[in-house]
């Protein structure tokens, strides 16, 4: 039985959204979207110029949201930047796992693109927020590691009820980032 046609511009992207998840930015094309919907590569083209602009589009309010915790953090420093900046990030990405989980892997790749390379800037002062007043590496490597791996368990627990992700993720930013003995930042 035929799948009936798109009528949305949503399910092309439900659809896409599906598929990167599954197979990668990359390892996904166009006609793979197509077929997934049950349309031609030409209906996909008439609602996205491009795959990029699927992409675009998908990441377009996680991205607002990224600028907006950007912004708040710009008027904070020490502690109370560093708590701003794990708890906004863990929410944001608890908010958007499905879309973070499409990125899994390839989001050194995808900041190349035109459309995002602004996230490069934004997440490099939100590591530094995490970091806070730590001097030496130590705050930094700690700082990383909560960028990275907040964005890498919300992909794996897609499924987790937010009320459950939410207080392990930001328990763990706060063990990961309060040092336990200050000699160690210096």
């Amino acid at each position: 039985m035929a799948r009936p046609m798109p009528e949305t511009h949503g399910d092309i992207l439900a659809a896409a959204t599906r598929r990167f998840a599954a197979t990668g930015y990359r390892g996904t094309s166009l006609q793979d979207i197509a077929r997934e919907v049950g349309c031609s590569k030409a209906t996909v083209l008439y609602h996205f110029a491009n795959k990029e602009a699927l992409l675009v589009e998908l990441m377009a309010r996680p991205l607002e949201v990224l600028a907006e915790l950007d912004a708040r953090l710009a008027v904070l420093d020490g502690a109370a930047a560093q708590w701003a900046a794990a708890e906004g990030f863990v929410d944001l990405a608890v908010r958007f796992r499905r879309e973070i989980a499409v990125l899994r892997g390839e989001f050194p790749e995808l900041l190349t693109q035109p459309a995002f390379a602004h996230v490069q800037r934004i997440s490099e002062r939100l590591l530094d927020a995490l970091a806070g007043d730590c001097a030496g590496p130590a705050g930094r490597i700690a700082a990383l590691v909560v960028l990275a791996g907040v964005p890498e368990a919300c992909a794996e627990f897609v499924d987790l009820p937010d009320e459950e992700l939410r207080p392990a993720l930001l328990s763990i930013a706060r063990r990961a980032l309060v040092p336990t003995d200050p000699s160690t930042h210096e």
